[in-house]
């Protein structure tokens, strides 16, 4: 008896068929089982979108990474924040309906003033810019409107790199004032205006009876561009390094961390406070969510008010 052993096309297409559909069943058996326990998961907990950690239910921050799990809505606007944030940065309204916003002690909502400091809950006037503030300094002079906040800015004072802080702003605030030379003709109408001042004060001295008066030298301050740019940029780096020492270390309450930061601000230099939390530039910690996570105070160059992000 012959055996056929030719092989016919339909053969070939029906075993390369049941082949396909084998594998098939291979590969979305695996993939079916997969989906089947990340669902099971996600019944029996919450899976956090950063480390992909599976939390209790109930959780609102993951045991891994500490993130949050959800979003809280703001009381004020509706936008969604941080469960942790105090602060709205969509609308700049304090939120903590139980937290005094001047000096972090808790209070009943029904309270008008802080049983700890007095400060009323509406927030307090500056008595130099007209600013209401809703916070211990104030957000546009940086006047201290709090007893607390005094002490706290007495203590900053007695230490040295405060003190360095405070002399180096100082010094920039006068370069930046100073005019420089912009021309050897500028150089050459000052040694005259010197020269006449000398003769008139002799003068007036001999008419007073001084046969021989000394009249001091006048110290000119006036240099030329290039040497003003490299004195402003020495004296940039140096209150650079010191706001780089003193910049906030993570601190427990989200007030006391705004007070300290705000305190340490020195007057006279355009500054603004990046936070740790977005890295976002703010004109100040008061307008920042979460400035318990710490940051600094940066120097602004000119023309750079577009880089902060709740100035408006």
């Amino acid at each position: 008896m012959t055996v056929d052993s030719t092989i016919r096309p339909e053969q070939t297409n029906k075993g390369m068929q049941t082949m396909q559909r084998g594998e098939l069943d291979r590969t979305v058996e695996p993939t079916g089982r997969l989906e089947a326990m990340q669902l099971q998961q996600q019944a029996l907990g919450v899976a956090c979108p950063y480390c992909g950690t599976v939390n209790d239910p109930e959780a609102i921050f993951c045991a891994s990474c500490g993130k949050a799990l959800r979003m809280s809505i703001c009381p004020n606007c509706g936008s969604e924040i941080d469960p942790e944030a105090d602060f709205c940065e969509i609308c700049h309204h304090y939120i903590k309906k139980d937290v005094c916003s001047f000096c972090g002690a808790h209070i009943n909502e029904g309270e008008v003033f802080c049983h700890e400091c007095g400060s009323p809950r509406g927030g307090i006037v500056c008595p130099v810019c007209n600013t209401l503030n809703d916070f211990a300094f104030c957000k546009q002079c940086g006047t201290p409107l709090t007893d607390e906040a005094k002490l706290l800015l007495a203590d900053l004072k007695n230490m040295p790199d405060y003190q360095m802080l405070v002399e180096a702003a100082r010094e920039l605030e006068e370069l930046n004032m100073q005019v420089p030379y912009n021309s050897e003709r500028d150089i050459v109408k000052e040694q005259m205006n010197d020269k006449l001042r000398e003769r008139v004060l002799t003068l007036l001295a001999k008419d007073k009876g001084v046969p021989n008066p000394v009249i001091p030298k006048k110290e000119s301050k006036r240099v030329t561009k290039e040497e003003l740019y490299k004195r402003k940029a020495d004296k940039a780096k140096l209150l650079s390094d010191i706001l780089d020492r003193m910049a906030l270390p993570a601190l427990p309450s989200p007030v006391k961390a705004r007070n300290y930061a705000m305190a340490q601000k020195p007057a006279g230099v355009r500054l603004a406070w990046v936070c740790n939390w977005k890295h976002a530039m703010h004109s100040s910690p008061c307008g920042c969510a979460k400035p318990q996570l710490g940051g600094k105070w940066v120097i602004l160059g000119q023309n750079s008010k577009n880089d902060i992000k709740d100035d408006k």
